[in-house]
């Protein structure tokens, strides 16, 4: 019987001369010390350095990155074959898609992955994986907006004109908005909106999503649209507190399809050198551990069923998601972008 095999296996291995142990041992030691994984990440350091750390901890694996907020994927590109590059972490899904379509990744097929991650959050031919989640949302002046609820299609009233603030139409997280957009209403649509959008606009799309919230607060606009992290950031940012402490967030189209939600994500690089190592460690990203410290430390929602929202995340209400795949929205990003260009979105109201 099984049990018995095992239980003979044990005793036998206390039967190894205790030298021999000691050298298995040592052995063992070295080989995973000699591991290592080579990360490129647009990912900013202290988003992730906490859970890099515990993978290390927990696997002995070293773990090298490279930090930078653009170009990386060219540099893998360049680099062809001969790249050390191992995983790619990225902010936002349009990246993977990039990433993918630049041929800078392989497929990793991974039950632990596909077990844990929905499939409307990863690549249908395993290239990409989604690991944090986090909406779109219309952040409103606390003081100026009564309503608690809103749709995106909303923000095309004409009621809003001159009081909605945006940063530029090209931002990837503005492409993915608008290719959800194209997929619900259809182009005719959604041009008509992103039209009504532009007119009803405080000023030209510039800044950041914090930005936008900041003029909400200095009274230029009374709504913003932004990611919801950045709520997290801003409360923890001295200067920019009051920012946040001016503003409510409304999640768009809860009471119908969902609120459009993006990802940050983990792909496999297409030369890894360490692909065992690389497996290991995109694996261990998506684990209840390491998606409950994201969660904690970076105010982002978890893409797996057993992982919990901080606190803080809770506090803004129960998120109900666009269930969309982001393997659909690739597919309208092209023609999102010619959208912006041809209602002359970033031009500004006056356009």
């Amino acid at each position: 019987m099984p049990y018995a095999f095992h239980l003979r296996g044990a005793v036998a291995t206390l039967a190894v001369p205790a030298i021999a142990i000691a050298g298995l041992l040592v052995s063992s030691h070295q080989a995973r010390a000699s591991e290592e994984v080579n990360i490129y990440s647009y990912r900013e350091p202290g988003l992730i350095d906490p859970i890099l750390k515990r993978f290390s901890e927990e696997t002995g694996i070293k773990v090298n990155t490279i930090y930078s907020k653009d170009g990386l994927i060219e540099r893998m590109s360049a680099e062809g074959a001969n790249s050390p590059a191992d995983v790619l972490l990225t902010p936002e899904s349009g990246l993977l898609i990039q990433a993918k379509a630049a041929g800078v990744t392989q497929a990793l097929n991974s039950k632990t992955l596909e077990d844990a991650i929905p499939a409307a959050l990863r690549d249908p031919d395993d290239h990409w994986f989604g690991l944090t989640r986090r909406a779109r949302v219309v952040y409103a002046s606390k003081e100026r907006v009564s309503q608690d609820a809103i749709t995106y299609e909303e923000l095309a009233d004409p009621k809003w004109k001159g009081k909605i603030c945006i940063r530029s139409g090209q931002h990837t997280y503005n492409i993915a908005l608008i290719a959800s957009m194209i997929a619900h209403l259809g182009e005719e649509k959604a041009e008509a909106w992103l039209i009504g959008l532009r007119n009803n606009l405080a000023r030209k799309p510039a800044g950041g999503d914090r930005e936008g919230v900041r003029d909400v607060q200095a009274g230029l606009c009374d709504l913003a649209v932004g990611n919801t992290y950045y709520m997290a950031a801003m409360l923890k940012n001295p200067e920019q507190k009051v920012w946040a402490d001016a503003v409510k967030m409304l999640f768009p189209n809860a009471a119908d399809r969902g609120t459009h939600i993006n990802i940050s994500g983990a792909a496999l690089a297409a030369h890894a050198p360490h692909r065992d190592a690389a497996a290991k460690l995109m694996e261990f990203l998506a684990s209840h551990e390491a998606q409950e410290i994201y969660a904690e430390a970076n105010g982002e929602y978890p893409v797996i069923a057993s992982a919990k929202p901080s606190e803080l995340v809770k506090s803004w209400g129960e998120l109900k998601a666009d269930p969309i795949p982001l393997s659909e929205l690739a597919a309208l990003r092209k023609k999102a972008s010619e959208l912006v260009d041809k209602v002359r979105f970033d031009a500004g109201p006056s356009s």
